[in-house]
């Protein structure tokens, strides 16, 4: 597993690149005229589900839901006081797919280690 150091350096790339992916989102697309908001607000922000997707990637686990619920839950909660629940989170995973996709995409993420994240720079 990623040292906590590491997780917090992966948290604070993934808060910035949120923060300039939506002001470059809300600059170059076409606003909705009449599109209502559905859906509440989430306590978790779009960092810290990236940030899960990411460490479910590197941990070994197979199925998401157990990691969510044994590892995130459970063993990472300091780390993350807003956990919501796991269909939640499901539902929320859909609004970071293109943010978490571009973030990988941008800083040329390797897994190849199993116990450590690589980023070459």
């Amino acid at each position: 597993m990623i040292t906590e150091n590491k997780v917090t350096e992966i948290f604070c790339m993934a808060d910035d690149f949120c923060k300039f992916f939506d002001a470059m989102m809300a600059k170059y697309t076409i606003k909705p005229v009449h599109k209502r908001k559905y859906h509440r607000s989430s306590t978790m922000s779009k960092a810290e589900i990236m940030l899960i997707m990411i460490l479910f990637h590197d941990s070994g686990y197979r199925c998401l839901k157990h990691f969510y619920l044994e590892k995130v839950c459970l063993h990472l909660r300091h780390l993350f006081p807003e956990v919501v629940s796991y269909n939640r989170f499901v539902e929320l995973q859909r609004e970071v797919g293109a943010h978490t996709s571009c973030l990988i995409h941008q800083k040329n993420f390797s897994f190849h280690r199993c116990d450590t994240l690589v980023s070459p720079m």
